[in-house]
């Protein structure tokens, strides 16, 4: 048979090197992740290869009964087992049967509201890394809640060990459950940070393969004596991955030149995996009759007592399940849900004593693995969907592999209630992406468990009625972080929040943009325009500190609004493809959209649609805040590194001005990397107009009037301006901002969105020749504009660049949020300067026509700027 990694191994010189069975127990492939390029598949976890559902549970049972046989009777009674999310919730599981008595509990990253967090961590080379710990016990992890446990129903001869009366929690041990153990980072850092809270004696690490180099294998010894207790590693395989120098950079350009073949040959119509034959039939839901108030994994613990009647009911589960499978088929695909693997395992192995079929287990999942149909390949093909779970790290795509082409008959898909959604059930969700590649598929939910003690559960607007999820933004308790070094520290950081969506912080979709920001909507930030000028300009405070008062615009700006927009759609459209198309041709096919609160944010969402509706492609998109001699937010770049590759991120704004904002960017980036070690962010930005010449990624220079400029935060979602001030942000948070929910009648949000949105088609043939032409083009930024702002600056005796606002979107800006003196603007500039003048005529704000303007208009804010400078009616006069 040939060997599942040898594509990999004979293209990158990649040595599987162990024992006589790892080459069975491993395949290889390639991944798109930042840290490590290769992934070692298992054959025998149930997750990115179907195997039949009793090898893989056979595989941690039998774990846990050396772990058990380690231990002994006593032992093994007053041990705990965590298992590690994803790949490793059902092994772990598994794992505890096997010890008998013990509890289980696994990490996760689906937060739970009203679950305080007894821990969490970050993994440092997995697609998704924080990991949270929501036990329902709180004593789970301190080892009293594992002491006494009743004997094992499975083994008699445990009914009569004697068990001693009070056990110290210090003797519980603690078992923590991963599919491979490599470097030992991951596990070796829960550890520390465990002990450091619930000291004890003993530890167990329980892999399928003990993958760790020669250097490693010292260091579990060395660590033991650090932290003063025992210990001990079990493993199935044991083995290592020898890899040539530079096989990180290799294995990332093997990626991008397979899926770039790949690309070209689907668009050649190259045969891909073929469909069953037949149209696909309608989804049959699957009545399960799941046992009440047994939790469906092991995400909030799950005891003996459990594990007992979830036995005694699996007979009946498997029953009503094959009574629903046709009578014709011979393999059958049981389909877990990411997390939920333990569940729809142990089905699967009931089902194998009841069906005459072939069953095999595997389960979805978020990390991205590469396919090549190539038998020497672990990955053979690939379902990809949206994520149908709410998801807090927000919406993003989930893989299916190995089950496209691979000849079965029905497909059990498996999921819990809180991914039971609309999103599921979608034209392009999971179920729909299953059924041309089978002739049956049935859909079995299990009840999301939550504690009895967690708040009441509201489900969104977007749950399915048996949902029994709880919104990702509702707060919960702060977790202790594990340190990824200094076993000393008293405090740890704690785990940043997830970002914030809609509806409740901004009118636009969840999916649209995810807001990494905190929530100040409570916090009264508003001051009259002049008193904040006045502070401004004086030092007394900086522009971030407060807000301006949102102009609520007249019905003759509404309508300049509206007939604006009718105007520039197809306009804006273009340059939003254009500039999208640059993007993906230069900085890959799955960029992840980071915008600039809050004027890059529409744009941010443009691209993303268009991404969409050119490519099928859904690219992440997500908000942060820079502030002008403050920089951009680090605990965001912290975040969007610990969720994405840096090197992915692509900054989005609105249009430049002078340029302030890029340079601004640049040289936050780089001090952000200089302190924090992280590597690899591009400071560059994308912008729809480039009129200063700023930046060399964008959809036009020109300076033309972007309807969304015209109005504050009711064309941008209903957000403000954002906040950074000392006693509202904290080290730990995101800079603030504000939702504006009152102002939801005059909200144009979506209107703009959908106006230009609407234009895409009938500008595609342009987009594409605009991007074909500055992709051979000279785009390096002339700083044309900042040229101009300094020669403005000294000519009307302003002596201060900021006080400088070139470009329509700027102009806007002043008139819209500071005390304006006068407007240049370019003499002949017609329709995209109605708005302009109409807002100046309202402030009393002379514009002065001139010649030589390399923008169609600029801004002067009013210098030296006092109180005085403002007549009794609040009107800027003539400087004197």
């Amino acid at each position: 048979m040939v060997w599942s990694g040898s594509w990999v191994a004979e293209r990158l010189g990649v040595e599987l090197v162990g024992d006589a069975e790892l080459r069975e127990l491993l395949g290889l492939a390639l991944r798109h992740n930042p840290k490590r390029a290769h992934l070692l598949v298992s054959h025998v976890l149930g997750k990115h290869v179907p195997q039949y559902p009793s090898v893989v549970y056979g595989a941690g049972f039998q774990l846990g009964r050396r772990v058990r046989e380690l231990l002994g009777e006593a032992g093994a009674r007053h041990a705990v087992v965590l298992g590690y999310a994803e790949t490793a919730t059902g092994l772990g599981h598994a794992v505890a049967d096997g010890l008998g008595a013990a509890p289980y509990l696994h990490s996760t990253r689906r937060p739970v509201a009203g679950v305080a967090r007894a821990g969490g961590f970050e993994e440092s080379h997995s697609h998704a890394t924080s990991h949270l710990l929501l036990p329902e016990d709180p004593d789970l992890l301190t080892g009293d809640a594992a002491a006494p446990q009743p004997a094992d129903p499975a083994d008699p001869a445990g009914a009569d060990s004697a068990d001693p009366a009070g056990v110290d929690s210090a003797d519980a041990v603690l078992v923590l459950v991963d599919d491979e153990f490599s470097t030992g980072n991951t596990v070796l850092n829960t550890i520390r940070a465990l002990h450091e809270r619930y000291p004890r004696n003993r530890y167990v690490i329980v892999a399928l393969a003990d993958m760790r180099s020669p250097a490693d294998r010292g260091r579990l010894a060395e660590f033991a004596a650090e932290i003063g207790a025992r210990v001990d590693l079990v493993a199935r395989n044991a083995g290592t991955v020898r890899l040539p120098d530079g096989v990180l950079e290799k294995g990332q350009a093997l990626v991008a030149a397979e899926e770039a073949a790949q690309d070209l040959a689907r668009s050649a119509g190259a045969a891909a995996p073929q469909p069953a034959s037949g149209a696909p039939r309608p989804c049959t839901r699957v009545d399960l009759r799941w046992p009440e108030g047994v939790p469906d994994g092991g995400r909030h613990g799950f005891t003996p007592e459990h594990r007992a009647r979830l036995e005694a009911a699996l007979p009946a589960m498997a029953d009503r399940v094959a009574a629903e499978l046709d009578d014709t088929a011979r393999r059958v695909l049981i389909l877990g849900f990411e997390e939920l693997m333990y569940a729809p395992l142990r089905l699967g192995t009931a089902l194998e004593d009841r069906l005459d079929a072939e069953v095999r287990y595997s389960t979805t999942t978020r990390s991205p693995v590469l396919a090549v149909d190539d038998p020497g390949y672990a990955i053979r093909t690939r379902l990809v969907f949206p994520a149908h779970d709410d998801p807090a790290d927000g919406p993003g795509a989930r893989y299916a592999y190995n089950v496209a082409g691979a000849g079965f008959d029905a497909v059990v898909a498996v999921v819990d209630s809180t991914a039971d959604t609309p999103g599921l059930h979608a034209p392009d969700g999971l179920l729909a992406r299953l059924a041309p590649h089978t002739g049956q598929v049935l859909l079995a939910v299990v009840p999301s468990y939550v504690p009895a003690d967690a708040i009441p559960a509201v489900p969104g607007p977007s749950a399915a009625p048996s949902s029994a999820s709880v919104p990702s933004t509702a707060s919960a308790p702060s977790m202790v972080s594990v340190p990824s070094s200094a076993p000393d520290r008293q405090e740890e950081p704690r785990m940043l929040p997830e970002p914030l969506r809609g509806p409740a912080f901004s009118s636009y979709a969840p999916d649209e943009v995810g807001w990494l920001l905190q929530d100040l909507s409570d916090t009264e930030l508003e001051a009259p325009t002049e008193e904040r000028e006045e502070a401004i300009q004086s030092g007394g405070a900086h522009y971030a500190e407060s807000l301006p008062v949102e102009y609520q615009p007249s019905d003759q700006y509404q309508d300049l609004f509206k007939a604006a927009l009718d105007l520039s759609a197809a306009r804006i459209a273009r340059a939003v493809g254009t500039v999208t198309e640059t993007v993906l041709a230069e900085r890959g096919p799955r960029p992840v959209l980071v915008s600039l609160a809050r004027a890059g944010t529409p744009v941010g969402v443009l691209m993303r649609r268009w991404a969409r509706h050119r490519h099928g492609t859904e690219l992440p998109h997500y908000a942060v805040s820079i502030v002008r001699g403050r920089g951009i937010d680090a605990n965001a770049l912290r975040w969007l590194a610990a969720h994405h590759n840096p090197a992915d991120v692509v900054f989005v704004d609105g249009w430049t001005g002078k340029g302030a904002i890029t340079r601004e960017l640049a040289a936050a980036v780089a001090e952000f990397e200089e302190a924090d070690g992280t590597e690899g962010f591009n400071p560059e930005i994308a912008v729809l107009a480039d009129p200063g010449g700023c930046v060399r990624t964008y959809g036009t220079r020109e300076d033309f009037l972007i309807p969304s400029a015209c109005l504050n935060s009711t064309v941008s979602g209903l957000i403000s301006r954002t906040v950074l001030r000392s006693d509202l942000v904290g080290p730990d948070d995101f800079h603030g901002a504000k939702f504006y929910r009152e102002l939801a009648g005059s909200d144009v949000s979506g209107h703009f969105l959908d106006t230009v949105a609407d234009r895409f088609g009938e500008v595609a043939d342009a987009v594409d020749a605009d991007a074909k032409e500055l992709l051979t083009a000279d785009r390096a930024p002339t700083w044309e504009g900042w040229a101009a702002v300094e020669r403005i600056s000294e000519e009307y005796g302003i002596h201060d660049v900021n006080l400088v606002k070139p470009g329509v979107g700027e102009t806007t800006r002043v008139l819209l949020r500071r005390v304006p003196w006068k407007i240049l603007a370019k003499r002949g500039a017609g329709a995209d300067l109605e708005h302009i003048r109409l807002l100046a005529g309202q402030r009393g704000v002379p514009v002065e026509e001139v010649d030589g303007l390399p923008y169609t208009c600029v801004g002067l804010i009013h210098p030296k700027y006092t109180r005085g400078a403002t007549g009794a009616d609040g009107k800027a006069v003539e400087s004197k």
